[in-house]
């Protein structure tokens, strides 16, 4: 093999390990590239109630933004906020077009072979809710019904896959979710239940009532695989500030309700 040759399988094998790692040279260390930057992109999935939303000076807040705040302020670098639409969560960590996810993202199987998760930092409740006059009890009643979800969300693989012949109708973000539901496009979801309270508050009709909970999920802060140390600081950061009950303060502010105590503990 000639020197050119060898340079060529060289560099070969070199740019297929970067590739191998999206991209990024091995032992990189997204958190030490984050403080030498002094800036910290966070992806949040916005017009989403409670979680984040944009307040009446037009500014984002909810629970998701107020927490990402607190991570780039105890990081004691710059927050840039990122926003982005549910569908393109779990998309947008991969590609690291954010360094970290703070969007309501639920901890499943499926998603941890994408992407990591820290331990739980908060939860909510999917549910399907309806008219109180329809006779809703479990997903095989949604049968020959028309349902509305949100794309790419818990949400609508659950019905997916459990309501069989139902019409499911996907909404690209909960935003749109709630328009469609407010002006009568549909009048059966699978949300969450910060989604039901802002459909009820804008619906000049009869509220929608939920039938029947679906899960309670566990959410997780998330970010590129293989980034130890980033992850490492973030669990730490969690567990400390849900010790501290800063992380449930700000949770309450915004869902007036705890966070279970057994939320660090929790297996996922």
């Amino acid at each position: 093999m000639t020197s050119i040759t060898r340079r060529s399988a060289f560099g070969l094998a070199a740019a297929g390990a970067a590739l191998a790692l999206g991209g990024r040279p091995a032992f990189a260390d997204q958190l030490a590239d984050i403080r030498k930057a002094g800036k910290l992109r966070v992806a949040v999935a916005m017009g989403v109630p409670l979680f984040a939303f944009v307040d009446a000076n037009v500014k984002p807040t909810g629970s998701d933004v107020e927490t990402a705040k607190l991570i780039a302020k105890d990081l004691g670098v710059d927050f840039e906020l990122v926003e982005i639409t549910n569908a393109a969560r779990v998309p947008t960590i991969q590609t690291r077009k954010a360094d970290i996810l703070v969007a309501n993202l639920a901890i499943t199987p499926e998603r941890k072979q994408a992407v990591d998760f820290t331990v739980p930092y908060a939860t909510l409740n999917i549910v399907v809710a309806g008219p109180e006059q329809v006779a809703i009890k479990e997903y095989k009643d949604l049968v020959g019904k028309r349902i509305a979800v949100t794309r790419a969300t818990v949400n609508d693989q659950m019905v997916t896959q459990q309501a069989k012949g139902a019409e499911i109708v996907r909404f690209e973000d909960d935003a749109t979710l709630i328009t469609a539901v407010v002006s009568g496009q549909a009048d059966i979801v699978s949300t969450q239940t910060a989604v039901l309270s802002a459909m009820n508050e804008k619906r000049s009709g009869a509220k929608l009532v939920t039938k029947f909970v679906q899960q309670e999920l566990n959410l997780g802060i998330a970010l590129p695989k293989g980034e130890t140390a980033l992850k490492g600081w973030l669990d730490d950061w969690i567990k400390a500030k849900f010790a501290s009950g800063e992380l449930n303060a700000v949770f309450k502010k915004f869902h007036d309700r705890d966070l279970p105590t057994d939320l660090v503990q929790r297996t996922v």
